[in-house]
């Protein structure tokens, strides 16, 4: 870790000896933190620049976050490795991002046919899954924050009307994490690019087909200025967590009570998270219906074949990938809890109150 990075309240010339921990503590920390996303994106954008605030707040101004968005720092996709590297102290991203370096990172982002939002949380706080999380990563030097989650996806904007799974055949369409191996299975030609490609790639038919996130970020992306076919719920991603990751040598070196504003704050604006991928996405769906878009049901052929598509690429990463063994251990006997619980409690709740 580069120690310049610390900014110490009038110390600015001190020596890198210095600055070890107890120096830290009655000093100003300054720090650069990159994210994957664009930092004006409604949620995931804004959710590491209210990160930001609420460590400035909650220190007192003690330690603050200069908050980078995609590509103005570091490219999206490569925001773990300056963090690992120390170039960079905290970055900010969807676990998955790094998934070419460890299969598990996706369980601690979001999996096909997996947990909701609020179950995914509940595992990470309650059930062992923080406790995987911080394994995983120490592997890399990194340290992880859960900071919220996109909740219920959409499925993918589409150019074409879906009948059955043979119209998959061939598309190229962009989709994140294991959902695109889900797709690849039938047939897609699934891409992954960043999050500011998706828009024009999809205009200049570079790609037949997009899943990004929900109808707040896919209006306020535009997509539906492209087609008005909208498939629903997201299968291949239930939702997607972000987190906030630390290298874990920088985080060492702050004191006990920035380590837990750091962490605290993480969760503060997890919840805020939440709460404005619901509030806005209801908002966002009733004004795209409004404006003629279509949001529909995958034909019952192609949920079929995508469940089944899901239970083999995850068994071929449980053989491969012994961390992915380890965190299905975990994972696995609280998603049984978890769709149990819901079948009696929620489903039947949410069937009950529509009018």
């Amino acid at each position: 870790m580069k120690r310049r990075t610390f900014l110490m309240g009038g110390a600015a010339a001190a020596t890198a000896s210095t600055l070890a921990a107890p120096a830290i503590a009655s000093g100003h920390v300054q720090w650069d933190i990159a994210s994957s996303f664009p930092a004006a994106a409604p949620g995931v954008g804004t959710n590491v620049t209210r990160y930001a605030e609420l460590v400035k707040l909650m220190s007192d101004g003690r330690m603050e976050l200069t908050v980078y968005g995609a590509g103005e720092l570091v490219p999206p996709f490569e925001v773990e490795d300056a963090a690992q590297a120390g170039t960079v102290p905290v970055v900010h991203t969807p676990p998955y991002y790094a998934a070419g370096k460890e299969a598990a990172l996706h369980w601690f982002t979001g999996v096909p046919f997996g947990m909701t939002s609020s179950e995914h949380f509940a595992w990470l706080k309650w059930g062992g899954g923080q406790e995987l999380f911080d394994d995983v990563y120490a592997e890399r030097n990194l340290k992880p924050f859960y900071s919220g989650n996109s909740n219920t996806q959409s499925g993918g904007w589409f150019k074409q009307r879906l009948e059955s799974v043979e119209d998959l055949d061939g598309l190229n369409m962009r989709i994140a994490g294991l959902g695109a191996d889900v797709m690849r299975k039938l047939g897609v030609n699934a891409v992954l690019m960043p999050p500011g490609e998706i828009f024009q790639a999809l205009q200049s038919g570079a790609i037949d087909a997009a899943e990004w996130v929900g109808p707040m970020l896919d209006q306020a992306f535009g997509l539906q200025r492209v087609t008005n076919l909208c498939y629903m719920p997201a299968y291949a991603e239930p939702g997607a967590a972000v987190a906030v990751v630390f290298n874990r040598d920088a985080f060492a070196e702050l004191p006990d009570d920035l380590k837990a504003i750091c962490e605290m704050a993480a969760q503060a604006a997890a919840l805020e998270m939440h709460a404005q991928f619901d509030y806005f996405n209801a908002q966002a769906a009733r004004q795209l219906e409004e404006a003629g878009v279509e949001f529909l049901p995958w034909p019952e052929d192609i949920t079929v074949a995508m469940r089944e598509a899901w239970n083999e690429v995850r068994e071929e990463l449980r053989a491969e990938h012994t961390n992915v063994a380890r965190v299905l251990e975990s994972y696995e006997p609280y998603l049984d809890q978890a769709r149990n619980y819901s079948g009696l409690m929620t489903e039947p709740m949410l069937a009950g109150r529509r009018s």
